[in-house]
C-alpha cells in the first residue's frame, strides 16, 4: 500500500534512545535506600529490549493528536504513557523468568534478575515496578478524566483479564492440547492485551475521536496477535544468541503455540492475515499513521 515515505529506522531509534533516557529519569537511582531493591529494577528495565510497546504509544499519540492542547504537555503525558508500559512489561519479564514460573536463566543476553540477584529480590523488584507505572500515569499533564481512562485501561489490560490471566492459562495449558480459539484467547490476553493497551494510551493521551480509537482498536488486535505469532515462530527458527533468551524453551516445556497447533506454514500464513489486517485498519487514519505502519511491519519483520 502506498503511504508516506519515512525514515522508519530513524523514527524507531529516536524514540528507543529517548525512551531509554526517560526511564533511566524515572526509575529510583541505585544510590537511595533500599539501594539493592533499586538496583535490580533498574537492572530489570534498563539496557536492553526493543521497546516496541513505547514506539505504539508515540506512534499512536502522532497519528491521534489534537489541536487545543500544548504539544510540551501532550509530548510529556505521552513519556510517561510510554514509561509505563515499559514497566510494566519488565515486571513481567522478571516475574515470568522466576523458576515458580517458565524457570528461566537469560534475559536480552544477560542473566536474569532472579539470577543477577536473588529470588526474592527479583519478585520485590517486579512488585515495585507495578505501582511505580500507575504513579506515572497519575502525573500526566492532561485533563483528569482522560488520567482515569488511561490508568482503567492499563489496569485492566495487565491484570487477571488481562497479561496476567494470560500468564495463568498458559501456565495451566502446559501439556495440554488447545483449540486454535483457545490460543487465540489466551495471547491475546498474554501479550495482545499490553500491545493493545499500549496504542489505545497512545489514542487517549492525544484525545484521539471516536473514529480515531476504532481504528486504533483494530490495529491494536492484529498487531498485538502478529507479536505473539512471531514469537512462537522464532522461539523454532532461531537460536539463543539471536534471541537473547533461550531458544526452544516452549517446545521443551511442552507448551501450546501457534507452531505446535498450526505448524509453521500455517502460522506464516496466519502472520501474513494479521498484517494486512493492520494496515487496513491504519487506511482511516492517513499519513499521519505512518509510524504504527511501520511497527507492524517491524514486528512481522522482526527476527528476535
Amino acid at each position: 500500500m502506498a503511504r508516506k515515505s519515512i525514515d522508519f529506522p530513524a523514527w524507531l531509534g529516536d524514540r528507543v534512545q529517548h525512551i531509554e533516557g526517560v526511564l533511566d529519569q524515572f526509575l529510583p537511582q541505585p544510590t537511595v535506600v533500599p539501594e539493592s531493591l533499586h538496583e535490580a529494577m533498574r537492572y530489570a528495565v534498563l539496557g536492553g529490549g526493543k521497546r516496541v510497546r513505547a514506539a505504539l504509544v508515540y506512534a499512536a499519540g502522532e497519528a491521534s493528536m489534537q489541536s487545543g492542547t500544548p504539544a510540551s504537555a501532550q509530548e510529556i503525558a505521552l513519556d510517561h504513557a510510554a514509561a509505563a508500559v515499559e514497566l510494566i512489561h519488565a515486571y513481567s519479564l522478571v516475574h515470568d523468568d522466576l523458576p515458580c514460573m517458565d524457570d528461566d536463566s537469560l534475559r536480552r543476553g544477560q542473566p536474569t534478575v532472579h539470577v543477577r540477584f536473588d529470588e526474592a529480590t527479583a519478585m520485590l523488584a517486579g512488585d515495585a515496578l507495578q505501582p511505580l507505572a500507575f504513579e506515572l500515569l497519575g502525573l500526566m499533564p492532561i485533563a483528569p478524566a482522560l488520567i482515569v481512562q488511561a490508568t482503567q485501561l492499563l489496569a485492566r489490560s495487565a491484570g487477571s483479564l488481562g497479561m496476567v490471566g494470560g500468564q495463568a492459562i498458559d501456565c495451566e495449558s502446559v501439556g495440554l492440547t488447545l483449540s486454535g480459539e483457545q490460543l487465540q484467547q489466551m495471547h491475546s490476553m498474554k501479550t495482545g492485551a499490553m500491545l493493545e493497551a499500549s496504542v489505545l494510551l497512545g489514542g487517549i493521551v492525544a484525545g484521539a475521536g471516536s473514529a480515531v480509537r476504532q481504528g486504533l482498536e483494530s490495529y491494536a488486535a492484529a498487531v498485538g496477535l502478529a507479536f505473539q505469532v512471531v514469537d512462537d515462530i522464532l522461539d523454532v527458527t532461531a537460536d539463543t544468541a539471536t534471541l537473547g533468551k533461550t531458544a526452544g524453551k516452549d517446545a521443551a516445556g511442552n507448551k501450546p503455540t501457534y507452531v505446535s497447533i498450526m505448524g509453521l506454514d500455517g502460522s506464516r500464513e496466519l502472520l501474513h492475515s494479521l498484517h494486512a489486517q493492520a494496515h487496513a485498519a491504519l487506511l482511516p487514519l492517513g499519513p499521519a499513521a505512518a509510524h504504527l505502519a511501520g511497527i507492524a511491519d517491524y514486528i512481522v519483520g522482526r527476527d528476535r
